[in-house]
């Protein structure tokens, strides 16, 4: 179904949406196997110390990250970039809010968020295929 859509893009739209679907099946991906590691770290620098919640957190992350992967895969279209992009800004509030320190870092997990974003707006101002519009 998502696999017939993306023949009908150019090449560079293509790379793009691909390089998405990897950003997001690869972060729940990771999630999932280090789940006990670096994202509790961050939750406990960022205060947040009951294991509970921390798996919680971790969990919805990586359950919302696999969601719009599969999405962005399975149903390609303006309201899977939308959804990335919701997404996408809501967990850089949420990290900015529990540790601003993020902008900093000299690897930019937050920064590296700007030019998704740009892709994601580029491609949902792409023409309609006639297969989205139905």
């Amino acid at each position: 179904m998502g696999e017939h859509r993306l023949r009908q893009v150019p090449p560079s739209q293509r790379t793009m949406h691909l390089s998405l679907i990897a950003v997001w099946l690869g972060t729940a991906l990771v999630s999932a196997i280090e789940h006990r590691g670096l994202s509790v770290q961050v939750l406990a620098d960022a205060g947040i110390h009951d294991a509970r919640w921390q798996t919680f957190l971790i969990w919805s992350g990586l359950l919302a990250d696999l969601a719009v992967g599969l999405a962005l895969w399975l149903r390609p279209g303006r309201e899977s970039y939308l959804a990335a992009l919701l997404l996408m800004a809501a967990m850089t509030v949420l990290a900015t809010v529990l540790q601003p320190t993020l902008w900093l870092h000299p690897l930019g997990p937050l920064l590296k968020n700007l030019p998704i974003a740009a892709m994601l707006l580029h491609l949902m101002s792409a023409p309609v295929t006639p297969k989205e519009s139905a």
